[in-house]
């Protein structure tokens, strides 16, 4: 009965040690792996304005270029994950989601990941080597302090 007790707890003990770490959130943060439909597009929140960040105290350079680089490449933004994790703590789907307040203007990951998506875009960089270089995260070398103008 000893034997069959040890062999249980120790059986237990396992099953739950494996439950706990198979149960652990994902690494990589919601996104979407295609551009929106035009029907979904057509249904998406805007990226706020320059006027509307303006009005919420948000004009310093990289608050500014990071909402245009949004405006300007919205649907590839759709296909990005956003490490700073808000599809946990705000239900975003994607690091679009970001701009569509003001949240992308309170966190530096997020204004990071908005100019790499545009800058790499630009070059002619597909959306799935930009998600990747997300992920790998190539976004920490865009610096915030010195951000030149979004065209």
């Amino acid at each position: 009965m000893k034997h069959f007790l040890g062999v249980f707890t120790i059986l237990l003990a396992a099953g739950m040690t494996h439950a706990q770490f198979t149960s652990q959130q994902s690494d990589i943060p919601a996104f979407h792996t295609t551009a929106p439909a035009p029907a979904i597009a057509a249904k998406l929140p805007p990226i706020l304005t320059q006027k509307e960040l303006a009005a919420s105290g948000f004009i310093a350079p990289a608050n500014v270029e990071s909402y245009k680089a949004a405006a300007k490449v919205s649907s590839i933004l759709y296909q990005m994950p956003c490490y700073c994790f808000c599809d946990r703590n705000h239900g975003h789907a994607s690091l679009r989601s970001c701009f569509e307040s003001t949240h992308g203007a309170n966190c530096g990951t997020c204004m990071q990941e908005a100019l790499y998506t545009y800058r790499q875009s630009k070059k002619g960089v597909s959306a799935r080597l930009i998600r990747e270089g997300i992920m790998r995260g190539d976004f920490k070398l865009v610096d915030l302090q010195n951000v030149p103008p979004i065209k």
